[in-house]
């Protein structure tokens, strides 16, 4: 029982700063979309995206899938449908980082051609998802 609860632990933690992070960099996208190519602000935006998704979100990303599969694995959850509508959405959110990943790229190469009112948009997606994901696990639906 001890594993399982410093498995959860960790597995929350990584949650809590994946998701920081996955919250955060389509709002630095929106501000980086409104100024110009090459300002020192742009500069700026291009070193904290950079950093955000190198430092925080991509290990935590990591983390996070190892720990929760591992909980799955002690939990037996392979075989319930909450789990498997869970996983779905966990999948989509790992294309969504891999997205916003791109998106660090584009701007990093002064290539964006997405407006502000695209990443306002974009920046609710791992808000609904990550609802739904804690609705799935709390409530157990299914």
């Amino acid at each position: 029982m001890d594993l399982y609860l410093w498995l959860k632990s960790l597995h929350i933690i990584a949650i809590i700063a994946w998701m920081a992070g996955m919250l955060y960099l389509p709002r630095l996208f929106v501000y980086h979309a409104d100024v110009p190519v090459g300002s020192p602000q742009s500069e700026t935006f291009k070193v904290m995206e950079r950093r955000l998704l190198k430092a925080i979100i991509n290990p935590a990303m990591i983390a996070a899938w190892i720990l929760g599969l591992w909980l799955a694995y002690e939990l037996d959850a392979f075989r319930d449908g909450w789990f498997h509508a869970k996983l779905t959405l966990v999948l989509v959110m790992s294309g969504v980082h891999g997205y916003l990943s791109r998106c660090v790229k584009v701007f990093a190469k002064d290539e964006n051609t997405r407006t502000t009112r695209f990443y306002r948009v974009l920046n609710e997606v791992p808000t609904l998802l990550m609802i739904g994901i804690v609705i799935l696990v709390v409530v157990k639906p299914f």
